[in-house]
């Protein structure tokens, strides 16, 4: 739990770096800067936390090992939940700000730890108590409080970006269950599935995507100016981040690991305070402390927490 925690810690801190990233000069300077820059900042942090992924792997010896491990059928079916929950799910989440605005894409990607619990009930047989289900349950509902903002949605093709809202729901839930079958392997540990995701997803992104939206040559602009080195500082609190969450994803199971990744709505608000001197409202203090008690509660065991206190008693 304290690693899933961790996992969601990081993510918040890579999340407000990026930000930082994406308000600077280069990313608003021109429309089709605006329209390049979710893909393009996406494909520079993968590409950099792949960077520090073979950094890690190769200081640990272990790259001959990713290379076996991507040869297994186990592999292979990391390098699908990567690009489900890398490529398609961010490029539904990014398309669906466009066409229905934040607000709705907050609620409707929010609920993929929903999704993925169901998912992994059926494909994994993990299986949450009711209050675990209620703690989940608070948990989503404190992120979508959170990041609904009524009023603030620009709507342009609704149905398109419902669409888009459920694909990345849909990828995002499906590449963790995806990565615990894969890492029931004993063969693939949570660290070689990591440096398989980051390198599928920066290489789907550079050839695929980029391609055809045309964005190589504003990368290349962007690639060595100050914007970047921020976005390989974000990458490196994301890269650890990933390896938390694979790492709870190994151990305490997907769907606990999910309820505990989405804590990072509630710790933006602190790292926000903290770099951004932005001072939260009330509503958001009342839906971080929500979010967070509710993903302790989904993914621990309540009757065993109570049952050890009272031993110590």
């Amino acid at each position: 739990m304290i690693t899933g925690l961790t996992a969601g810690i990081l993510w918040a801190l890579d999340t407000v770096i990026l930000g930082i990233a994406l308000a600077m000069t280069p990313f608003v300077s021109t429309e089709q800067a605006v329209f390049l820059a979710p893909f393009v900042s996406t494909f520079i942090h993968d590409f950099c936390s792949s960077l520090w992924m073979l950094l890690y792997m190769g200081i640990k010896k272990q790259l001959k090992n990713v290379i076996r491990a991507l040869k297994t059928r186990s592999g292979k079916f990391i390098v699908l939940g990567a690009l489900l929950g890398g490529p398609i799910g961010m490029s539904g989440y990014v398309a669906a700000i466009n066409y229905i605005g934040p607000a709705y894409t907050a609620i409707i990607s929010s609920m993929f730890p929903a999704l993925g619990a169901l998912l992994s009930y059926i494909f994994l047989k993990e299986k949450m108590t009711p209050i675990q289900l209620v703690g989940l349950a608070c948990s989503i509902g404190g992120v979508i409080v959170l990041g609904y903002t009524p009023g603030e949605s620009v709507v342009t093709n609704f149905t398109l970006g419902i669409f888009c809202a459920l694909l990345c729901c849909v990828g995002w839930a499906s590449e963790a269950v995806i990565c615990a079958y894969g890492l029931k392997d004993p063969n693939i540990s949570d660290e070689h599935a990591l440096q398989i995701r980051q390198i599928t997803s920066a290489v789907f992104y550079g050839v695929v995507i980029l391609t055809v939206l045309g964005g190589w040559d504003f990368t290349l602009d962007i690639a060595f100016t100050p914007t970047s080195a921020i976005i390989l500082l974000s990458a490196l609190f994301g890269t650890a981040s990933y390896v938390c969450y694979y790492r709870a994803i190994s151990t305490i199971g997907a769907t606990k690991a999910m309820a505990l990744n989405i804590t990072y709505s509630a710790w933006s608000i602190i790292f926000s305070i903290i770099l951004l001197h932005t001072l939260p409202d009330l509503k958001s203090i009342i839906c971080g402390i929500v979010i967070v008690l509710g993903s302790i509660i989904a993914a621990g065991d309540v009757k065993e927490f109570f049952t050890r206190t009272g031993r110590k008693v």
